[in-house]
């Protein structure tokens, strides 16, 4: 088995909306850390069922956990919001 799939998925974080969830994950990814965002559709399409499930949720493998805690760590205290006089532009 290679570093790409070694190791079992567990949940990181959950309670997200599917948007939260989405930008979460591209922020694990861009850290190098293999992430996925679930239960988003489902969340998205029905209230009820986003209270049932507990919110959209992302899963990081168990060997990255560590490292995807940190991360999201800097991204609850706001370490990756843009600026009010980010440009697009020049990004």
């Amino acid at each position: 088995m290679d570093a790409q799939t070694e190791g079992d998925m567990v949940v990181l974080v959950g309670n997200l909306t599917p948007t939260e969830a989405h930008i979460l994950t591209s922020c694990l990814k861009a850290a190098g850390i293999q992430a996925l965002a679930g239960d988003t559709d489902t969340v998205q399409a029905n209230d009820l069922w986003s209270i049932a499930l507990g919110g959209a949720k992302i899963r990081v493998r168990a060997a990255q956990l560590d490292e995807a805690k940190a991360v999201l760590k800097a991204f609850e205290a706001g370490e990756f919001e843009l600026g009010d006089d980010f440009d697009e532009g020049r990004a």
